[in-house]
């Protein structure tokens, strides 16, 4: 089993997402990022940089961030990632639909690019699906998973940027399990990361 890590700023919901007990047998630790620059990284094979984060600081350990990617290991970042973290990732702004579920004939407007993804035995497009925050256009070949109907992908693997693997999604689902609310979250996480642990990448 791969050993993952998350990057924790103090948030509540990151608390509460990353310490859920039927999670805790996925997380190996909770790195706090304030104190990033004086952890090995090199004893875990998985970094998760979770939404809702304190952007500045983790632009702050980006060169350790990209060391740990390139050294062949894999990176998860979650949420908008409009930030310039990781190259060629071309984010674009989307409005984000909240209340879509809730219109006639409601379409969230999600396919699976890649239905025979080793991801898709663990999780259902339906546990993927709630809103999304921009989409990506890639500058490089990826593995685009999950992408908006005639648009961007919402979330993809890069294994050719770097000498690692990059999993990248304006997903924000630790966010709002860890705010109590978006059933659809949990049920994602509940897949989503014995995959990360366990599964072909």
């Amino acid at each position: 089993m791969r050993k993952i890590a998350v990057l924790y700023a103090g948030s509540s919901h990151q608390y509460r997402s990353f310490t859920e007990p039927k999670y805790q047998p996925y997380i190996a630790q909770l790195l706090y990022l304030p104190k990033l620059a004086s952890i090995d990284l090199n004893a875990f094979d998985v970094l998760i940089v979770p939404s809702q984060i304190h952007q500045e600081m983790v632009t702050m350990h980006m060169e350790q961030i990209h060391a740990f990617l390139n050294s062949g290991r894999i990176v998860v970042a979650l949420g908008a990632q409009h930030q310039s973290w990781f190259e060629g990732h071309h984010w674009e702004f989307r409005p984000t639909n909240f209340w879509w579920w809730r219109e006639p004939e409601a379409k969230s407007g999600l396919v699976l690019s890649k239905p025979e993804h080793d991801l898709f035995r663990y999780i259902t497009l339906e546990d993927a699906t709630w809103h999304y925050h921009g989409v990506f256009f890639p500058r490089h070949e990826v593995e685009s998973l999950i992408e908006i109907e005639n648009d961007g992908s919402i979330m993809y693997i890069d294994k050719t940027s770097t000498s690692g693997t990059l999993v990248l999604t304006t997903l924000d689902p630790e966010y709002h399990f860890g705010s109590y609310f978006m059933p659809a979250t949990e049920r994602f996480l509940d897949g989503f990361l014995p995959w990360l642990a366990n599964g072909q990448i």
